[in-house]
């Protein structure tokens, strides 16, 4: 174990934790960032997925200490009322909810790089997140509404 600093949300915060802990638990388990899911440890549901550096990242298979001076956000720090959150509601998206806060994040990455993606560009973007559900085309038509909502709004950015 060793202390770690990590930049989480906008703030610095350490964690005391082995350095090939996965980040995913490093935030639930020392942080009490909840929101951010354990789906499958490998990588592959995205139920896990938070931004370093802006970029979707599964945190599951990220060691703690790769994510060191880098800038982290997890679904508690995207920025309230992100146009994702409002499309996610407008559109009522979640069934059960389990696997949306990992959509969220990746489709909020995919918006603040590309503002007005194709459609192949959400399912791109979107692939290799799973939703048990199947709410697939809901969240296609969120990440859509996402994107009009911020171009109505000026809005972009995380926090």
């Amino acid at each position: 174990m060793q202390t770690i600093t990590l930049f989480v949300n906008g703030q610095s915060v350490n964690v005391d934790a082995d350095a090939e802990m996965p980040l995913l638990w490093a935030l639930r388990d020392k942080l009490d960032l909840v929101g951010t899911k354990f789906g499958c440890g490998g990588g592959f549901c995205g139920a896990c997925t938070v931004h370093v550096d802006g970029v979707a990242t599964r945190s599951c298979t990220l060691p703690v200490a790769r994510a060191v001076g880098r800038q982290i956000t997890t679904i508690e720090g995207l920025r309230l009322n992100h146009p994702v959150q409002q499309a996610w509601m407008d559109m009522d998206v979640p069934q059960c909810g389990y696997c949306q806060t990992g959509q969220m994040m990746t489709a909020a990455a995919l918006l603040a790089r590309t503002p007005h993606p194709s459609d192949e560009q959400i399912v791109t973007a979107m692939n290799g997140n799973i939703c048990r559900c199947g709410t697939y085309v809901r969240i296609r038509q969120a990440v859509r509404r996402a994107a009009e909502l911020s171009a109505s709004t000026g809005a972009r950015g995380e926090q």
